[in-house]
């Protein structure tokens, strides 16, 4: 996995490799904006019609702060941050490493806490809901809800939430391995 010392100016695999990774990670994010952007109001109107036709109060979903619609804000942040630090990389930046370091191990734990949620979605608001002390949310066919949301939603959206949990994971502590190694320590220094 280490490359040889680089000569002056040559950019090294392991490098290339972390910035690679670094800007895989950005598709799932800009792809689940997409969704959000597009279909998100349309899921949390079919989450909501699901509530209605079980006979619950419509207000329900928001009175509890649930919502399908989601906010694409953090996501065009980390976009950004990615690939600003994928750039860095690229052109030997120390301060690209540095706070590569810094960042991936944070997107690590977003990837292990937050993206799992998109993947298991019934099951974490069923048992939320069930644990609530709420009898109307404990009312909730909670499969029937999130199978509404999801129906108006793309094909790939749970691709896409699966691609992002093994990017900011298993891509993250690559990353961070991958900027470690001695051709990458040699690449970052001569470049300063």
């Amino acid at each position: 996995m280490t490359d040889p010392v680089p000569r002056a100016g040559r950019r090294p695999r392991s490098v290339i490799a972390a910035a690679t990774l670094q800007l895989l990670t950005v598709i799932p994010f800009l792809l689940g904006t997409f969704i959000v952007v597009r279909h998100g109001a349309d899921a949390q109107a079919a989450a909501e019609a699901e509530i209605v036709r079980q006979g619950l109060p419509a207000g329900i979903l928001a009175q509890h702060g649930i919502s399908f619609a989601g906010s694409e804000t953090p996501a065009i942040v980390l976009v950004l941050v990615l690939v600003t630090l994928a750039l860095l990389n690229l052109t030997g930046r120390r301060i690209g490493r540095v706070l590569s370091w810094v960042f991936q191990p944070v997107l690590f734990a977003m990837g292990v806490v937050i993206i799992p949620s998109q993947l298991f979605t019934a099951q974490l608001l069923e048992s939320s809901f069930k644990s609530s002390g709420d009898a109307v949310l404990a009312r909730v066919d909670v499969p029937a809800l999130v199978d509404a949301a999801t129906q108006v939603m793309p094909g790939w959206a749970h691709s896409a939430s699966i691609a992002k949990l093994a990017l900011t994971t298993l891509g993250s502590v690559l990353v961070i391995i991958l900027l470690a190694v001695p051709s990458a320590r040699a690449y970052f220094r001569e470049a300063q």
